[in-house]
């Protein structure tokens, strides 16, 4: 399993977008067999329904949209319309209301109409994309610069650049090989 990027364990919809990367074997989709589906959103503490083919279009439909978001709000551009479109139709999937609970004192929780469902689901990834693009969260959503890397992270800290520390050592690595490369053909030019 990979490293969640900055910001993924606090935001379902971040970790939605990054199920999709590249890797040294080519594309990797955490999303693609419904089993493997069904566990994500287990771990993400979404409910965890059985899916099928068109359960797992619609999820990657999300996935697509989300990732439209965030890359339009990094780049400083408007989002396509049918993003948009398809994250405020998965936010309206199940209605939310808000109960009243008293353990120590009154407190406020958003509850499903329709729990354990794929709505629910698919609702609340679609709410937090919401949230965090609109939100204090957007001004840190960033790309990972490491080339070859799709993934996107929330940038806590000013001089982060890269989605995993994985990606950093990466980027390093060839920087130095560059240098070791230059180096080389500047002293055989010059004897």
């Amino acid at each position: 399993m990979v490293t969640a990027a900055p910001g993924e364990d606090g935001s379902p919809a971040l970790a939605l977008v990054n199920t999709w990367r590249l890797s040294t074997t080519g594309e990797v989709d955490e999303l693609a067999e419904p089993g493997d589906a069904t566990e994500w959103l287990r771990r993400h503490d979404l409910p965890a329904v059985t899916l099928g083919p068109d359960d797992l279009s619609r999820l990657a439909a999300l996935r697509a949209a989300v990732r439209e978001l965030l890359a339009a709000l990094a780049e400083e551009r408007p989002p396509d319309t049918t993003a948009v479109a398809t994250v405020n139709a998965a936010a309206r999937a199940d209605a939310a209301a808000p109960q009243l609970t008293w353990q120590t004192g009154p407190l406020r929780e958003w509850h499903s109409t329709r729990p354990d469902s794929l709505d629910e689901a698919v609702a609340s990834l679609a709410r937090d994309a919401i949230d965090v693009v609109s939100g204090d969260l957007g001004r840190l959503v960033r790309p990972c610069e490491a080339h070859g890397c799709v993934r996107f992270f929330l940038r806590e800290h000013a001089r982060r650049r890269w989605c995993s520390t994985t990606c950093g050592d990466r980027v390093r690595a060839a920087r130095h090989q560059r240098l070791v490369v230059e180096q080389r053909e500047a002293s055989q030019q010059h004897p």
